[in-house]
Protein backbone atom coordinates (compact mmCIF):
# COMPACT_ATOMS: atom_id res chain seq x y z
CA UNK A 1 0.00 0.00 0.00
CA UNK A 2 1.65 3.31 -0.65
CA UNK A 3 0.95 6.37 1.53
CA UNK A 4 -2.55 7.63 1.80
CA UNK A 5 -4.77 9.90 3.64
CA UNK A 6 -7.25 7.81 5.54
CA UNK A 7 -10.52 9.49 7.07
CA UNK A 8 -11.30 8.49 10.27
CA UNK A 9 -14.58 7.86 11.62
CA UNK A 10 -15.91 11.37 12.92
CA UNK A 11 -18.96 11.31 15.02
CA UNK A 12 -20.55 14.37 15.32
CA UNK A 13 -21.98 16.20 18.60
CA UNK A 14 -22.85 19.58 19.66
CA UNK A 15 -20.85 19.01 22.72
CA UNK A 16 -17.58 18.09 20.60
CA UNK A 17 -16.73 15.86 18.32
CA UNK A 18 -15.21 12.71 18.78
CA UNK A 19 -13.37 10.07 16.55
CA UNK A 20 -11.93 6.77 16.75
CA UNK A 21 -8.70 4.01 16.00
CA UNK A 22 -9.91 0.86 16.02
CA UNK A 23 -10.46 -2.13 14.01
CA UNK A 24 -9.91 -1.71 10.27
CA UNK A 25 -9.28 2.50 10.85
CA UNK A 26 -6.04 1.93 9.62
CA UNK A 27 -3.91 -0.96 7.80
CA UNK A 28 -1.86 -2.50 10.70
CA UNK A 29 -1.96 -3.81 14.26
CA UNK A 30 -1.04 -0.84 16.50
CA UNK A 31 2.04 -2.01 18.87
CA UNK A 32 3.01 1.78 19.34
CA UNK A 33 1.76 4.98 20.20
CA UNK A 34 3.58 8.70 20.24
CA UNK A 35 3.38 12.01 20.27
CA UNK A 36 5.41 15.49 19.27
CA UNK A 37 3.88 18.44 21.45
CA UNK A 38 6.08 21.84 22.04
CA UNK A 39 7.86 21.60 18.70
CA UNK A 40 9.73 25.27 18.13
CA UNK A 41 8.98 27.45 15.27
CA UNK A 42 10.87 26.52 12.18
CA UNK A 43 12.04 22.61 13.88
CA UNK A 44 11.72 19.88 11.81
CA UNK A 45 10.83 16.38 12.90
CA UNK A 46 11.71 12.89 11.37
CA UNK A 47 14.04 12.90 9.13
CA UNK A 48 14.74 9.30 8.84
CA UNK A 49 13.14 5.92 7.39
CA UNK A 50 11.85 2.30 9.00
CA UNK A 51 12.35 -0.80 6.97
CA UNK A 52 10.02 -2.84 8.82
CA UNK A 53 7.68 0.05 10.61
CA UNK A 54 4.28 1.26 8.78
CA UNK A 55 3.42 4.79 10.30
CA UNK A 56 -0.03 6.48 10.74
CA UNK A 57 0.57 10.12 11.61
CA UNK A 58 -2.34 12.49 12.67
CA UNK A 59 -2.37 16.15 13.50
CA UNK A 60 -4.70 16.17 16.52
CA UNK A 61 -4.09 19.86 17.19
CA UNK A 62 -2.75 22.47 14.96
CA UNK A 63 -1.11 21.61 11.52
CA UNK A 64 2.10 20.81 10.58
CA UNK A 65 3.50 19.38 6.71
CA UNK A 66 4.64 15.79 6.08
CA UNK A 67 7.02 15.47 3.53
CA UNK A 68 7.34 11.69 1.97
CA UNK A 69 9.77 10.48 -0.43
CA UNK A 70 10.57 6.66 -1.73
CA UNK A 71 13.76 7.63 -3.31
CA UNK A 72 12.31 8.86 -7.01
CA UNK A 73 9.61 11.62 -6.10
CA UNK A 74 8.50 13.53 -3.27
CA UNK A 75 4.93 14.09 -1.95
CA UNK A 76 3.85 16.61 0.93
CA UNK A 77 0.76 16.62 3.15
CA UNK A 78 -0.43 18.97 4.73
CA UNK A 79 -2.33 17.73 8.20
CA UNK A 80 -4.77 19.67 9.86
CA UNK A 81 -7.60 17.35 10.75
CA UNK A 82 -7.65 15.84 13.74
CA UNK A 83 -9.98 12.82 11.80
CA UNK A 84 -7.92 12.15 9.29
CA UNK A 85 -4.44 10.35 8.97
CA UNK A 86 -1.93 10.03 6.91
CA UNK A 87 -0.43 6.17 6.42
CA UNK A 88 3.54 6.26 5.88
CA UNK A 89 4.58 2.37 4.59
CA UNK A 90 7.62 0.83 5.00
CA UNK A 91 10.95 2.00 2.90
CA UNK A 92 9.45 5.83 2.86
CA UNK A 93 11.68 8.69 3.54
CA UNK A 94 9.72 11.10 5.96
CA UNK A 95 9.96 14.91 7.55
CA UNK A 96 7.84 16.60 9.79
CA UNK A 97 8.05 20.37 9.44
CA UNK A 98 6.40 23.89 9.69
CA UNK A 99 4.47 22.62 13.15
CA UNK A 100 1.63 25.71 13.82
CA UNK A 101 1.69 27.25 17.16
CA UNK A 102 0.71 24.52 20.01
CA UNK A 103 0.37 21.27 17.30
CA UNK A 104 0.46 18.03 18.75
CA UNK A 105 1.27 15.27 15.84
CA UNK A 106 0.33 11.75 17.03
CA UNK A 107 1.91 9.18 15.20
CA UNK A 108 0.74 4.89 15.67
CA UNK A 109 2.80 2.34 14.82
CA UNK A 110 3.11 -0.98 13.97
CA UNK A 111 6.04 -2.09 16.12
CA UNK A 112 7.66 -1.07 18.68
CA UNK A 113 10.60 1.17 18.86
CA UNK A 114 13.50 -0.60 16.95
CA UNK A 115 16.89 1.30 16.59
CA UNK A 116 17.64 -1.39 14.12
CA UNK A 117 14.77 -0.35 11.79
CA UNK A 118 15.69 3.46 11.16
CA UNK A 119 17.76 4.70 8.11
CA UNK A 120 18.67 8.12 9.68
CA UNK A 121 20.89 9.42 7.11
CA UNK A 122 19.50 10.63 3.48
CA UNK A 123 22.21 9.13 1.44
CA UNK A 124 22.31 5.87 3.40
CA UNK A 125 18.02 5.36 2.04
CA UNK A 126 19.10 5.54 -1.18
CA UNK A 127 21.73 2.96 -1.21
CA UNK A 128 19.44 0.59 0.84
CA UNK A 129 16.69 1.25 -1.50
CA UNK A 130 19.28 0.04 -4.67
CA UNK A 131 19.68 -3.35 -2.66
CA UNK A 132 15.86 -4.06 -2.48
Amino acid sequence: MKSKIIALPKIEDPRGNLSVLEGAAIPFKINRVYYLYDVPSGAERGGHAHKKQREFIIAVSGSFEVVLNDGASEQVYHLFKPNEGLYVPINTWRELRNFSAGSVCLVVSSDSFDEEDYIREYPLYLDYLKKL
